[in-house]
């Protein structure tokens, strides 16, 4: 983590500024040069709770004590009795995390771990794909995007992320798997910030952000909706909001997936991977063979388990996801982009609204 990051940063609860206790540095190398790091750290809210750092990423879940309890039983002596306050005054919300949480950070960590990041292609685009792709769903020019703050919510792989920040803007990138560690490890742009964290909780400076991009997250949430409106107020009064739902489609195949992963989904990890690679794979993979569809055998798996692994995967209309921005005064609000599966949506927000940071 770069000390600059933190200003950026807010408990993900009580929306408070973070303090920081520096366990280790290290450095790390970007394209133009090398630069000191946090490696191992420890950030405080101004009431009860407590966030590590750990290899460099800073770990900005709710449920973060119990992920990382290994890391606060070394490093915090007083551990034990800071949980236990949590657990007490926080019993509710804390439940409430974990169970909506568990499964998905496991098989996002997974579908990402599969991903060869020195070859795959990212839904079938190399990484200037992504970029071109990205700059039509948000609707911007590239001669635009320097010095803008831009926040992608749910990075995944982090490739897109090295592109923008390339560009000129500064982006931090969030996702609440582990897929985050291998996207801090492959970066290489020093405008490219990585954090641990969940849309319904977002760790950031509310009202700060040019542009919030969340591209196929929000609807792999347990209610779309309310990670949206979890999500907006990290837009800035003049800012946008741009994201990427799937839609319905009228496909008997399709909706036999859909179908499908209802028990898949609630299948070990290990075995829906086995499971796919006997079964749905080879089908899929020479059914790409055949279309003309180059996928190689990881990135025709990634896919696989975008689909049928995450716990919740929601479709919506154009225009139900339109009234989403037009609720919360949103103007210009636009599909930017649509395709087989999904479309993209972007909005303005035009209101000056009282900073909701403490």
């Amino acid at each position: 983590m770069h000390l600059t990051l933190l200003k950026l940063l807010r408990c993900p609860v009580t929306r408070s500024s973070l303090k920081i206790e520096v366990l280790s540095i290290s450095r790390k190398k970007f394209s133009e040069n090398e630069e000191e790091i946090i490696n191992e750290g420890i950030l405080y809210a101004t009431e009860d709770w407590f966030y590590p750092i750990i290899k460099g990423i800073p770990r900005l879940i709710v449920e973060a004590f119990y992920d990382y309890d290994d890391f606060f039983l070394k490093y915090m002596p007083d551990y034990p009795l800071r949980r236990s306050v949590l657990e007490q005054k926080y019993q509710g919300l804390i439940q409430y995390v974990v169970n909506k949480n568990h499964r998905t950070k496991q098989s996002f960590s997974k579908e990402w771990s599969i991903f060869k990041y020195n070859s795959d292609k990212t839904w079938d685009l190399d990484i200037r794909g992504m970029f071109t792709r990205f700059l039509k769903e948000i609707d911007e020019n590239e001669k635009d995007l320097p010095g803008k703050l831009i926040f992608d919510a749910g990075c995944g792989n982090g490739v897109l992320n090295k592109a923008v920040a390339k560009s000129g803007a500064t982006i931090v990138g969030m996702d609440f798997s582990l897929s985050i560690e291998k996207a801090f490890e492959s970066n290489d742009q020093e405008r490219a910030f990585f954090i641990q964290g969940d849309v319904q909780f977002p760790p950031v400076h509310f009202e700060t952000f040019d542009i919030v991009h969340s591209s196929g997250v929000l609807h792999h949430t347990n209610n779309t909706e309310l990670s949206f409106s979890c999500l907006e107020p990290c837009v800035k009064p003049g800012g946008k909001l741009s994201v990427w739902l799937y839609h319905p489609r009228k496909n008997f195949i399709h909706n036999i997936f859909n179908t499908i992963r209802k028990f898949t989904s609630r299948l070990p990890l290990r075995l829906q991977y086995y499971l796919y690679w006997t079964t749905v794979f080879p089908i899929s993979f020479i059914v790409n063979r055949i279309k003309g569809n180059e996928k190689n055998v990881s990135e025709t798996m990634v896919g696989i388990f975008d689909w049928l692994s995450p716990e919740f995967r929601w479709e919506h209309e154009h225009g139900e996801a339109a009234s989403w921005f037009y609720k919360r005064n949103y103007t210009l609000v636009k599909v930017t982009a649509s395709d087989l599966f999904g479309f993209n949506i972007t909005g303005s927000k035009t209101h000056k609204n009282a900073n909701r940071d403490i």
